[in-house]
Order: C-alpha cells, then structure tokens, then sequence
C-alpha cells in the first residue's frame, strides 16, 4: 500500500505530521520529495489592483459576458 504522508526535517530526523498506523519493526521504503512552498496571500491592495486593471467591457460589443445566460440557457 502507498500513502504519502507529510513530514519536516528537524535536527537530522523527519517528523510525521499525522499518525499512521504500522506495526513495531514494520519496514517501510521511503522516498523523499520536497512540498512546494505555500502559495504568499495576496493583500487586499494587490486583489483590488488586479480588478481594476481589468479591461471595461464595450457597451457596443455584442459578445461580452454580461448576457452569458441568455446566451447559453435561451
């Protein structure tokens, strides 16, 4: 059976981040793989930047997003 389970490097030891069940003396074969790091939140400022450099739509184009439901459903 295959399980990944999530560990930390601490002072020459991989620590398990949750249980698991084994048996005393059970061998196991572990493979190493580093986690990417965490996504950084982005701040309000920088969400509200990205909104406001999106493009206004045209009112005269006739294929914008704003009757997407007319479109699809009618």
């Amino acid at each position: 059976m295959i399980r990944q389970v999530e560990a930390v490097y601490e002072c020459g030891s991989l620590r398990l981040l949750e249980p698991i069940r084994l048996e005393e003396g059970e061998r196991v074969l572990v493979s190493i793989q580093s986690a990417p790091p965490p996504p950084s939140p982005e701040t309000v400022n920088a969400i509200l930047d990205r909104i406001a450099a999106l493009p206004v739509p045209d009112p005269d184009d006739p294929c914008t997003g704003e009757d997407h439901d007319k479109v699809l459903y009618d």
